[in-house]
């Protein structure tokens, strides 16, 4: 199955399993109707903006709408197995290195921007949660709401989600992070 097959079938359990028709969920997310039943119908591969949204919308983290349900009690997991997905349109790559269990624990996300890339996402208004950012490589510029931070090599940033999000590179080359999330 495909990135886009998996997306559109995870948003499409997800928008049902909470009753939303595409109006009501595209009122709650700010995405068209018409660009969600793209998505569904897996004729539009959404950016990193969109699928924000809809995760938003939705009250469920991204990680929902971009990996399959999978057994509890996992020890390791490979990084053949880890999904990939890239933005088609900043180009950002996210690789989700761990799932959150059910037991509500911790989820490992790292993420690739390239140089001069700006992503942007709405303020959470689901489960709140926190999230801690690693810089590994490269120059990070986030917007956390009125607050700016500046990151280098090896600073890490402690988050929520209440807030509107803007994370920018900086410098002449992309940068490359790690994200812990965890419940709120």
């Amino acid at each position: 199955m495909t990135i886009d097959a998996l997306i559109a079938s995870r948003l499409l359990a997800l928008r049902q399993a909470k009753g939303l028709s595409l109006a009501e969920l595209a009122g709650l997310s700010g995405v068209s109707k018409a660009m969600i039943s793209r998505v569904e119908r897996v004729e539009s591969s959404p950016t990193a903006m969109i699928l924000g949204r809809l995760a938003a919308g939705l009250g469920v983290p991204l990680a929902q709408l971009l990996t399959e349900d999978r057994e509890a009690g996992r020890r390791l997991r490979k990084r053949a197995e880890q999904e990939v997905w890239r933005d088609p349109e900043a180009g950002y790559l996210r690789r989700q290195v761990a799932e959150r269990g059910s037991d509500g624990g911790a989820e490992m996300v790292e993420v690739e921007l390239p140089r001069s890339t700006r992503v942007a996402y709405p303020r959470w208004t689901g489960q709140p949660y926190r999230q801690r950012l690693w810089l590994v490589e490269g120059g990070l510029r986030i917007d956390y709401g009125d607050e700016v931070f500046e990151l280098a090599p090896g600073d890490c940033l402690d988050f929520g989600v209440d807030r509107p999000l803007v994370f920018k590179t900086l410098g002449r080359s992309g940068c490359r992070y790690l994200l812990v999330i965890s419940p709120g």
